[in-house]
């Protein structure tokens, strides 16, 4: 099993998908405009629970055929090297099962928010967290955020010889 249903009164946590959450976006010409989206929280559980995180950082979360149809990606590579964790910055997330309404999804980690933790908390209340990923699958979604962000580029290749 990879999700759960989570009561609307349990505390938040990694993982936690929460639609609804306002989310600001900065415009080509200037200015902002605030979009709700589904998201997915990454900050550590252990920082959420010991309420040192008064502000969590979320990512994006579409349907697969959405991210597809806006040409982001293409159909084959996320059939591949997607849903394979060969891609950085984005990570899959299968269809749930019945009653959830999940379906087949790409966390965008390159689509990053800070929201505060309050607003997170007060969507789960009122009924908007979808599920929880559940472990071992939220630590691997962890990990992709963390090597998406780590790895470290060289100016060019380590000479080899022949």
């Amino acid at each position: 099993m990879i999700y759960h249903v989570v009561p609307a009164d349990e505390l938040l946590t990694q993982g936690d998908v929460i639609d609804g959450c306002p989310v600001v976006r900065a415009l080509p010409g200037g200015g902002f405009e605030v979009q709700t989206a589904r998201v997915v929280v990454l900050t550590q559980a252990c920082d959420i629970a010991q309420t040192r995180a008064d502000r969590v950082v979320v990512a994006t979360v579409f349907p697969a055929g959405e991210v597809v149809e806006r040409g982001e990606l293409k159909a084959p590579a996320v059939r591949d090297q997607v849903r394979r964790g060969q891609v950085f910055g984005w990570y899959f997330l299968p269809a749930a099962a019945d009653p959830l309404p999940l379906a087949e999804s790409i966390v965008n980690l390159r689509d990053l928010h800070t929201v505060p933790r309050a607003l997170l908390e007060r969507l789960a209340t009122e009924g908007r967290r979808v599920c929880r990923v559940l472990t071992p699958y939220r630590e691997h979604l962890a990990q992709h955020f963390a090597v998406t962000y780590m790895r470290i580029a060289l100016p060019e290749p380590y000479e080899t010889r022949p």
